[in-house]
């Protein structure tokens, strides 16, 4: 287990971020923020799939008057999206915001960032602070000599000091570029200036192969060396596409596991079975598993009980055939056409279904 950098904990309408406690999963809803039911869905959806907060943009007060209705019907803790207008992060927050997610360096001078923070300790919500590489000032570009990691954290690191001279420190910060080794060389540097706790991101990763690549690169990293304590997967995809990915990094550093984990071997030469038909249906079915299990799909005898022992259970093919394994011991044989629902069947016995 990696170990992980202590940081200041806060609480998001219940969910602990920072302190220790388990990386948070964030998705934000691509729904009209004025269309009521549709997100109620998609946030029902969300909760579903194991998110632990969503984020919902606060464009106009119209939007802010239904993010009141929403919140009331949510699953889950909600954070609200501002941009320049201080009066819906205060909107937001009366409307009942688990969390407001502002630049106090763009929504107006002192006296309009005091109105948004006493609005937020009366109500006892925290503030992210979120820093984006192409909403940096020219000021602090000109300053640092360009978009890098000094420019970043100087100009997060000065939207938090805003907060502070008011005394508030319930603070998450967000510092995403779109380039990973841009994100972990800026996120490092914020870890190693501040103890509050840091919202990974990749920001404007990609489509739902690309940008989940592009993520496990730049969270996986700063996760493998105890930076972190939320995360959102951005993905230019259905939000529930997000929530998945993140237990994929998560679950590959072992630092979260919800459902089943699948391992396959990669086939070869020696495979004589449709092991990547099967393979994709397996994956397909496990989707609706929630016992935290390890299931292998292996090829061979090569790849098969002996190098996924470790699994709780899996299949290896033969010729036409596959063994049914358990805790890396064989059970039983079975013809090709029967391997998924003879595996499925194990995996219901196993999990008590």
């Amino acid at each position: 287990m990696f170990e992980r950098k202590y940081t200041r904990p806060i609480n998001v309408g219940g969910v602990i971020i920072g302190g220790l406690a388990p990386i948070a999963i964030q998705s934000m809803n691509n729904t009209d923020p004025r269309d009521i039911a549709g997100t109620i869905r998609q946030i029902e959806a969300l909760a579903e799939a194991g998110c632990d907060l969503t984020r919902l943009a606060v464009p106009d007060l119209e939007a802010a008057d239904a993010f009141a209705a929403i919140r009331r019907r949510s699953p889950l803790p909600i954070v609200a999206d501002i941009h320049f207008d201080y009066r819906l992060a205060l909107a937001a927050i009366k409307a009942g915001a688990d969390k407001i997610r502002i630049n106090p360096g763009n929504i107006g001078g002192p006296d309009r960032v005091r109105q948004v923070v006493e609005a937020v300790r009366e109500r006892q919500i925290p503030i992210r602070v979120g820093v984006n590489s192409g909403s940096l000032s020219r000021e602090v570009i000109d300053r640092f000599g360009g978009v890098n990691a000094q420019s970043m954290v100087a100009s997060a690191l000065e939207a938090v000091a805003m907060l502070e001279a008011w005394d508030f420190q319930d603070v998450v910060i967000s510092i995403k570029a779109s380039d990973p080794a841009l994100t972990i060389e800026t996120y490092r540097l914020l870890s190693a200036k501040t103890n509050y706790p840091l919202h990974l991101g990749v920001t404007e990763a990609g489509t739902r192969r690309e940008g989940a690549i592009r993520s496990a690169v730049g969270i996986g990293t700063l996760l493998a060396e105890g930076i972190g304590d939320t995360l959102r997967v951005s993905l230019t995809a259905e939000p529930v596409a997000e929530i998945e990915a993140a237990y994929s990094i998560l679950q590959a550093l072992g630092l979260r596991r919800r459902g089943p984990e699948l391992i396959s071997c990669p086939t070869c030469g020696r495979t004589s079975v449709d092991l990547i038909g099967i393979a994709g249906e397996v994956e397909e079915r496990l989707k609706k598993i929630k016992t935290p299990l390890k299931v292998a799909v292996m090829g061979c005898a090569v790849n098969g009980p002996g190098e996924a022992r470790h699994a709780d259970v899996g299949i290896a093919g033969g010729k036409g055939e596959f063994l049914i394994f358990v805790h890396g011991e064989i059970i039983k044989k079975v013809p090709e056409a029967e391997a998924v629902e003879a595996l499925m069947a194990e995996i219901a016995r196993l999990s008590g279904v």
